[in-house]
């Protein structure tokens, strides 16, 4: 917040949150520490900077829970899981402060990100570069959930149109209109690099919570950003698994698995 009031930045975007549906359960109140108090201590600080001109909040779809059909911005929140809780949690105490202070606050809530530079524990980069070096990779719950993919030079592209042209407690869906389960995404990745899906694949218990399905219509931000999705499943696939083959040796040194930080 120092330098914030000190250069007196009138545009700020928040990325930042305690990630990590699964690892949610194990320590909730690190969850709630962070993505609730300290997230609306933050908040609190900056409706009272009376330069700021618009705060972009990216906030995440888990907040709608396991849907049916495409998902509008004002489907009630009912989130399943203790990252998604406090996600919701912090949405909502965003929504007091436009009734009660006409808070700048633009929100944003984008499909599954992936592309280049990804973390390795993320479903994308983890199968590639498992099937490249020869590992098994588990598919919880034998990748029946439901999910749309959307390239992370796409969410940038929209996060800047909201920033540039959303109003004061408006919602943009970020997503593209291709759905897919998670077992044929891994297929899809497997036939990309030349592996068996079958050899490669072990099916194991899926994660408690875990929704089977929320599709983000995002229409509201085709019509009033002029944004859509320009980069398809395939094209992504192809930079990822490009990406992870020039980087192979590093990569393969690399944490495959979440580390929590307290």
């Amino acid at each position: 917040m120092a330098l914030i009031r000190d250069l007196k930045i009138p545009y700020v975007v928040n990325f930042a949150a305690q990630s990590m549906v699964g690892q949610s359960w194990e320590y909730p109140d690190h969850w709630f520490k962070t993505n609730v108090v300290s997230t609306i201590n933050f908040h609190n600080a900056l409706r009272q900077c009376s330069f700021l001109e618009k705060y972009l909040h990216v906030s995440t779809p888990e907040v709608y829970g396991s849907c049916e059909g495409l998902v509008a911005e004002n489907i009630s929140y009912n989130p399943s899981t203790p990252y998604a809780v406090s996600r919701a949690a912090a949405d909502m105490s965003l929504k007091t402060f436009v009734d009660n202070y006409n808070f700048p606050v633009v929100f944003t809530r984008a499909a599954n990100v992936y592309g280049p530079g990804q973390q390795l524990y993320r479903i994308i980069p983890r199968a590639v570069l498992f099937f490249l070096t020869g590992r098994t990779l588990e598919l919880h719950g034998g990748g029946a959930s439901v999910r749309s993919f959307i390239h992370i030079n796409d969410v940038v592209d929209g996060t800047l149109d909201a920033m540039a042209h959303g109003d004061p407690g408006e919602i943009f869906h970020l997503s593209t209109r291709e759905n897919i389960s998670i077992r044929s995404l891994v297929m899809r990745i497997a036939e990309r690099v030349g592996v068996d899906f079958d050899n490669f694949v072990k099916v194991v218990s899926d994660r408690p919570g875990k929704d089977s399905a929320y599709l983000l219509d995002s229409r509201l931000a085709e019509k009033r950003l002029g944004w859509r999705s320009r980069i398809d499943l395939d094209d992504g696939l192809d930079q990822t698994i490009a990406w992870v083959r020039t980087h192979l040796e590093r990569l393969e040194n690399q944490p495959l698995d979440y580390i929590h930080k307290a």
